[in-house]
């Protein structure tokens, strides 16, 4: 009978071990990234009342069977359904990241590097990638030797939003190409007026400035030959770049008195006091030359021609542009505040239209690179679905920031579970080699967001609380009924 009190008592307590294992399910039926448990019992071990015998011949009896008696319940293993995943729930927050596949984040908090499927990250006021519980999301850095790669080696925090990377530097302008339709019979391309088209670019330091180039058809020679001349260059607020204004409204020549086109050196050499209209001169006196082939109207080169034959050479397509700063020598780049654009006129034609032209000026190649851009200001913050993380600036630029790094273990059940989400690796999970993989490694990839709920399941959860009811009130039958055995026994010396 006292083995009977004993083995009801342990089955009470494998049993409200089960109830508590519930409980905690169920109180984090809305907890992101979490993820269940379950409880398995195994019997105890045995009291053996008779060894079991084999048969013996000589004395002809049989075999008989162990004769053990039981001695209650244990709880053999408490089990988190770690590769089960939990349900999607959108958020449209940038910072909301959820996982496909079986890796985890690697946060690191107090020095030491733990593991979480719970991705609402946020920034903290260094600017680290991190979760509420303060702890820092890991990741790799961009290659200091060239921005657009990652350094796959330890792992480290993502000050994603530190100053360095709260503005984007400016970069001047490199290239322009010029598109569209010479019409012959457009009647601004007169010597007297002219074709205008202006050209926007950017110097070092992120300013910008328009260039007026103008387009004249070329009388003395064939129709498909124009002249191309740069007549000003003014800055954002459209003010000479070579001309000052004093405060009576007098115009005078400004500190930049050069810019080079088509190895063409143009000087400021005068101004109008009342207008402003700048005078250059030009050495040596030449001008730049667009050629078309007259019968097709495709387009064939520009400077000229170079040779007795007068026929313009086939293929160059640039001409060179560089405006020259107040501190800067003509040979001396070091010093100039611009850079020497390539202005590409390949892609205009001469086709007949209806006798107007259009001519448009596009920064930056054809292949689009080059364009330069102003000084820019962070706007917000991408994550692409490999866990690159990419800052999106006012002037349209984008730069890579780092990328979110993952980690994979051959037995992820073996993780041990440490609060706010996060777990630590063990002997029996597997080690962190502190270098992760990729997420997109094997088929996996991270979603922004989106975040990865519970995987609880009510119904099972409620189901395994009815039993585990049951299981307990069973067991506290087995102590109430040895106690009547009991009492029962002690009423025999009444």
């Amino acid at each position: 009978m006292m083995r009977a009190l004993f083995s009801g008592v342990s089955g009470l307590k494998v049993h409200q071990t089960k109830m508590d294992v519930i409980g905690n399910n169920i109180a984090n039926v809305n907890t992101i990234g979490f993820k269940s448990s379950s409880v398995n019992f195994s019997d105890v071990f045995y009291q053996t009342t008779q060894s079991a015998t084999g048969p013996n011949a000589e004395t002809g009896t049989t075999g008989r069977n162990a004769m053990q008696i039981g001695l209650g319940a244990n709880v053999s293993s408490i089990t988190q359904a770690i590769s089960t995943p939990g349900a999607a729930q959108r958020t449209d927050n940038p910072f909301d990241i959820m996982i496909e596949g079986d890796a985890f984040f690697i946060v690191k908090s107090g020095g030491v590097n733990y593991f979480t499927k719970a991705g609402s990250f946020g920034v903290d006021e260094y600017g680290t990638l991190c979760t509420p519980s303060g702890a820092a999301v890991m990741g790799w850095q961009v290659d200091k030797n060239n921005p657009k790669r990652i350094v796959r080696d330890t792992v480290s925090e993502l000050n994603i939003m530190g100053p360095d990377n709260l503005y984007s530097q400016p970069e001047a302008t490199k290239a322009g190409y010029l598109a569209g339709n010479i019409d012959k019979l457009d009647e601004q391309l007169t010597e007297d007026d002219g074709k205008i088209v202006n050209i926007s670019f950017y110097d070092k330091t992120g300013q910008s400035y328009t260039a007026d180039l103008k387009l004249y058809k070329n009388t003395g020679d064939g129709d498909g030959e124009y002249r191309v001349d740069i007549t000003d260059v003014t800055d954002k607020s459209g003010n000479s770049i070579f001309t000052t204004k004093d405060d009576s409204g007098t115009y005078s020549l400004s500190g930049i008195t050069r810019f080079d086109f088509a190895g063409i050196q143009y000087t400021a050499t005068a101004v109008d006091p009342v207008s402003g209209k700048v005078t250059f001169t030009k050495n040596p006196a030449d001008d730049a030359m667009i050629k078309f082939n007259d019968a097709t109207g495709e387009f064939l080169s520009v400077t000229g021609v170079e040779d007795d034959t007068e026929d313009p050479i086939e293929d160059i397509k640039s001409i060179g542009f560089t405006v020259y700063s107040n501190a800067a020598a003509i040979t001396d780049e070091t010093v100039n505040a611009f850079e020497t654009i390539d202005l590409n006129f390949s892609s205009l034609t001469q086709y007949a239209t209806s006798g107007a032209s259009n001519v448009t000026a596009i920064r930056g190649s054809l292949e689009g690179k080059d364009a330069g851009r102003a000084f820019g200001n962070m706007t917000g913050v991408s994550v692409d679905a490999t866990g690159k993380i990419f800052g999106k600036y006012d002037n349209g630029d984008s730069i890579l920031l780092g990328q979110i790094a993952v980690a994979t273990f051959s037995n992820p059940s073996g993780l041990e579970a440490v609060g706010n989400n996060m777990f630590a690796a063990t002997q029996n999970s597997g080690d962190f080699d502190g270098i992760g993989q990729d997420p997109s490694q094997g088929g996996g990839k991270l979603t922004t967001g989106v975040l990865e709920m519970s995987n609880v399941d009510l119904s099972a959860q409620f189901t395994d609380m009815i039993t585990t009811q049951r299981g307990f009130q069973a067991n506290s039958r087995i102590i109430t009924t040895s106690d009547t055995l009991l009492e029962e026994l002690i009423n025999l010396k009444r």
